[in-house]
């Protein structure tokens, strides 16, 4: 039995990319130039194209053209790769246990496996990461950014990432120099509400301890300067203590110390995260300054730290697992329809519990 037109025609272009002629990542001709190549109409061409996107071997770009898809060797497994790469800072601790709890639950639904790495907030781990997650051809990329408020090597890979039609979807930051869409809680607003609850509650010496390599730290020390402006308060320099990832320790034994010598004069403090808070309460507990009663904490996140009966500290909130489901929702809409929608925006609020006093 004689092959239709379209097959014959999809059967030379899927030989040529096989062979390499047509290499992976390449602007194909038009429809009108394989249209007189072959010697057939253009609605064979286009059935055949068609075929072609169908069987993952080329990738369609609106305005722009076709070209041979970087998956092409999976596809007579299946229409791409059901791997999805998931990079974060930490993996064990924090809220990223949750997060990645939201992730895989809702990519098993969909049929899809998880393959999970972490920088540990490093330059050089990340780039491992990225060389891993684009050798076991994933079909998309979540990832947490590494030193988001610092300059990155590692940029120009997201730009491989995107030649290779690979999404990419941004969590809990993302770089400012990429325009790669991002899901995240409005660290603007957490930074605003955990400063301006001390300031409902009487306090006005508020110091804030943040992160100063991540967009996080710096998006939160943003809402803690606005709730000054808007209450018409003026914040003191000397109050803002500021760490990286090498130096977080040091800074926290260095506020520590500053609390009990009384070289800050303060009633309260607001925390970059609950991870903070908790380790700030216990080595002041240490000095016998205890919270609310001697300083008042707020700190950020709700994190599973900050419900210890021992603390119950006051924090603002962050769906972690709605997150990791959102996330997960978001890059399979990607793959499987080429839909990148537009970036997500949490929202959070105030969770009172015990951690401040009221003057």
């Amino acid at each position: 039995m004689n092959k239709p037109k379209y097959q014959i025609v999809a059967d030379e272009i899927k030989e040529k990319i096989i062979n390499k002629s047509y290499h992976a990542g390449m602007l194909l001709p038009t429809e009108k130039q394989f249209q007189s190549k072959f010697n057939v109409s253009r609605y064979t061409v286009r059935q055949a194209m068609n075929m072609l996107v169908q069987d993952g071997f080329i990738k369609k770009k609106k305005g722009s053209g076709s070209y041979v898809s970087y998956n092409f060797l999976n596809s007579n497994q299946s229409k791409a790769s059901k791997k999805i790469g998931v990079i974060v800072t930490y993996v064990s601790d924090y809220i990223f246990p949750s997060i990645i709890r939201g992730l895989e639950n809702e990519l098993k639904k969909q049929g899809y496996s998880l393959i999970l790495a972490s920088t540990n907030n490093n330059h050089d781990e990340e780039k491992k990461c990225l060389d891993m997650m684009l050798n076991q051809g994933v079909s998309g990329l979540i990832i947490e950014p590494t030193k988001s408020n610092v300059y990155n090597p590692n940029l120009s890979y997201y730009s491989l990432f995107k030649q290779r039609d690979i999404p990419i979807l941004m969590i809990n930051a993302k770089y400012d120099e990429l325009n790669l869409p991002f899901i995240a809680i409005d660290d603007i607003k957490s930074g605003y509400l955990a400063t301006q609850y001390l300031i409902d509650h009487g306090h006005e010496n508020i110091a804030l301890i943040t992160k100063i390599d991540d967009n996080q730290g710096k998006l939160r020390m943003k809402g803690y300067f606005d709730a000054f402006e808007a209450n018409t308060i003026l914040f003191k320099g000397e109050h803002i203590y500021t760490f990286d990832t090498e130096n977080k320790i040091q800074v926290i034994e260095q506020i520590v110390q500053h609390i009990f010598e009384r070289k800050i004069n303060i009633s309260a403090l607001v925390c970059y995260n609950d991870e903070i808070a908790y380790d700030i309460i216990q080595r002041l507990k240490g000095k016998n300054i205890r919270v609310p009663r001697d300083i008042s904490v707020v700190g950020e996140d709700n994190s599973v730290l900050s419900r210890l009966s021992e603390m119950n500290l006051t924090s603002t909130s962050h769906p972690q697992e709605l997150l990791g489901v959102k996330a997960a929702k978001w890059i399979i809409n990607a793959i499987e329809n080429n839909e990148k929608s537009d970036s997500i925006l949490l929202d959070t609020y105030i969770i009172e519990r015990n951690s401040v006093k009221k003057i």
